[in-house]
């Protein structure tokens, strides 16, 4: 039996045929069996660049039709593949390049002398481009290669792709996945979500990272369903899209910007049968403010890099704000001590580890990272703090990086950005620590007021007295016009700490 993951994808791809499988809102796109064709091509175009089953193949381009196609084709013959925030700067690319050693490199065609220049300098042989229009020196290989038809056995530990983790406490480190891992996955969500032929997704994530490439395009090809193909968020095409579509995944911003708009009712998403949000925590006000709004409640679900999806709200049944639902099926987590490592009861905080055939396989050439983090029984564990309620409803109350130890007491600041942000005057806010000479750290809110309101560092501490104990009230609270964020949408604390790190230096 090979674990190829495009043997299973190719089957529905055959069974979909003449259907349409991806378009862009300029009209370029695919059926399922253009799709699937062209995959022959592209990987033809791969083996005569000298890719090799278990070759990495690295790409930093933009979001089209044929970066998806690329990734097929590398997943047919073997190979890794291996996408590259469009974001990261020369320097960045250089420490990815020269880690993985991948065998191509694929770029922006604007970028193509510089990507040659660094990939010269990290060994790296082979150096095509792939622009948005289906055009670059990659697709003009294309044109002239050998076409191949084969796909080729993959073993149950052969990756399909590396993942770089966003790296802010360090090196970023790749997470290595298998055509298991992305497989067992999409068949999950497709299953738990009710994905089928009749969905049309509006796709408007990036496809460097696991919610827009394994999660969404994973699902839609599984279901057999078709999807909008957006380069990037835009709230006036969205509103012109929602009435054709029938799902959407996003993160939490996408959610408020859509809010914010009157266009936003029950009639222009009576259409729509889902709306998915992750990547980043989304709050009770935005969930029950949608809702409100369209009578859709937004499923929130939990995953990241090293595992893809771990759990969900129900399709069916009760989708409560603030929680992240359930263990998608086949998958097993626990909650443990931060001391201990022993399970602790429902209703206590602790760390979440996960397991289960989504689970990757380690630290692409970090085995000591890999035995910290990726337990002998097989959990991982997440660097999550979390705990599960009454419901078995699971509540993720913030990263353990981001525990805030305060004259020895643990300090979690999810509980007290809940209770900040329930303020009228506050968007939203974010909870740290940052060096105390008598508390070791001292809790700190940095608070984006409202448009137009007022509020000051007054207001906000004399709201927490009597909701919270005084350990957990901010020393102090600075208002920022926003937070900083990276490309998903998660809020950059160790930005926030560095920012602020000697406010209290003179105490």
């Amino acid at each position: 039996m090979t674990h190829n993951l495009f043997d299973t994808l190719a089957h529905r791809m055959q069974d979909r045929g003449d259907a349409e499988f991806i378009i862009t809102r300029e009209g370029r796109g695919y059926t399922y069996a253009q799709a699937l064709a062209a995959t022959t091509r592209l990987a033809g175009a791969l083996t005569a660049l000298g890719v090799a089953p278990g070759d990495r193949v690295a790409a930093q381009v933009d979001k089209s039709p044929e970066t998806v196609l690329l990734y097929l084709a590398c997943l047919r013959i073997g190979g890794v593949y291996l996408p590259l925030n469009t974001g990261y700067t020369g320097e960045e690319i250089r420490y990815f390049l020269g880690d993985a050693e991948p065998a191509l490199f694929v770029c922006r065609p604007q970028d193509l002398d510089t990507a040659r220049r660094i990939a010269a300098e990290c060994g790296c042989p082979a150096v095509e481009s792939l622009g948005t229009g289906g055009d670059g020196s990659l697709m003009a290989r294309v044109e002239t290669a050998t076409p191949r038809d084969d796909i080729v056995p993959r073993g149950e530990r052969d990756l399909a792709a590396i993942l770089y983790t966003s790296g802010t406490t360090g090196r970023s480190k790749g997470a290595m996945l298998t055509h298991d891992n992305l497989r067992s996955n999409a068949e999950a969500l497709v299953e738990s979500w009710h994905f089928s032929e009749a969905d049309r997704l509006i796709h408007a994530l990036p496809i460097f990272h696991t919610h827009g490439l394994f999660v969404a395009c994973n699902v839609v090809m599984m279901a057999g369903a078709s999807m909008l193909f957006l380069p990037r968020f835009d709230a006036d095409v969205i509103f012109e899209e929602l009435p054709r579509a029938t799902a959407m995944m996003g993160v939490p911003t996408f959610y408020t910007r859509l809010l914010q708009d009157a266009r936003l009712t029950r009639e222009l998403t009576a259409n729509m049968r889902l709306f998915v949000s992750g990547s980043a925590p989304l709050t009770a006000e935005t969930h029950q403010a949608f809702e409100q709004r369209t009578g859709h409640a937004i499923l929130e679900r939990y995953g990241m890099t090293e595992t893809n999806m771990n759990l969900s709200n129900p399709y069916h049944g009760r989708r409560i704000a603030g929680t992240v639902g359930r263990p998608l099926p086949g998958v097993e987590i626990r909650i443990t001590d931060l001391e201990t490592g022993e399970p602790v009861a429902d209703g206590e905080i602790g760390m979440l580890q996960v397991r289960g055939p989504n689970v990757f396989i380690g630290y692409w050439r970090m085995p000591e990272k890999t035995r910290e983090e990726l337990l002998e029984d097989g959990f991982f564990i997440t660097g999550d703090l979390a705990r599960v309620e009454e419901n078995g409803y699971v509540q993720i109350v913030g990263r353990d990086k981001d525990l805030v130890i305060s004259g020895g007491y643990n300090v979690y600041p999810k509980e007290i950005e809940q209770v900040i942000d329930e303020l009228d005057e506050v968007d939203e806010s974010a909870v740290i620590g940052v060096p105390h000479p008598d508390f070791g750290e001292g809790v700190t809110a940095v608070v984006v007021p409202r448009l137009g309101a007022q509020i000051d560092e007054t207001r906000v501490i004399a709201s927490l007295a009597g909701r919270l104990a005084k350990y957990k009230q901010p020393k102090r609270v600075f208002f920022v016009d926003e937070l900083p964020r990276n490309t998903m949408g998660k809020v950059q604390k160790n930005q926030l700490r560095q920012q602020f790190r000697d406010t209290y230096a003179a105490s």
